[in-house]
């Protein structure tokens, strides 16, 4: 089962790359749409703005085939940007919009005594039982960067929560896609466990 992990030109993604096949996923870096539509699970990485990440996406024809990975039931994995991508709208140095996949909007965290951006490690809460939860405790840290965050309109769709001076969605969920806030190639044993839940979930999809 090929993984085609997206390169749109926001971020390195070897080391995304690299976790993959640690755990022993087939994973290739690619920008090209055929290879994308080719490939029996997408993912969609990413770091930075979220305005010029969905641009880059679109402006190569991206996008194109990560909703057809979504209408035609392939597993579809998001992470950090990749995860707010995903969303209807994001409000990072105005208004943009996303992908539609869930339903909800990109929002900064609040002013507060905490800084901002949300830098190193913090735990996360399962919400509900997925496989792509498998074997990850309560509690469990991962490695997180990053000022914005999700606001999902369905609460169906939250699979485990973080605090950071509010309870926000790090993992999200539905049908054949699922999404992380956090840097599972920074995460340690955490990170390697939920790429390795995300390809068996893969594999028995495929």
């Amino acid at each position: 089962m090929k993984l085609a992990i997206i390169d749109y030109g926001v971020g390195n993604f070897r080391n995304v790359q690299k976790a993959f096949q640690a755990v022993g996923a087939d994973a290739d870096i690619t920008e090209s749409v055929q290879a994308v539509r080719d490939a029996g699970a997408v993912v969609l990485p990413g770091v930075g703005a979220f305005g010029d990440a969905i641009d880059n996406l679109r402006q190569r024809g991206l996008d194109r085939p990560v909703l057809d990975a979504l209408r035609a039931g392939k597993p579809l994995f998001g992470i950090c940007v990749g995860l707010q991508l995903m969303f209807d709208e994001s409000e990072e140095m105005g208004q943009h919009t996303g992908l539609g996949i869930f339903p909800g909007k990109i929002v900064r965290f609040p002013t507060t005594e905490l800084p901002v951006p949300h830098m190193g490690w913090n735990q996360i809460h399962p919400a509900q039982p997925h496989p792509l939860l498998n074997h990850i405790d309560n509690g469990d840290f991962a490695y997180f960067a990053h000022s914005y965050y999700a606001r999902p309109q369905n609460p169906a769709h939250v699979v485990a929560t973080t605090d950071y001076g509010l309870n926000y969605a790090s993992v999200v969920a539905r049908d054949n896609v699922c999404a992380i806030q956090f840097h599972p190639e920074k995460s340690q044993q955490v990170g390697l466990q939920i790429l390795k839940n995300f390809v068996e979930l893969a594999e028995k999809a495929s």
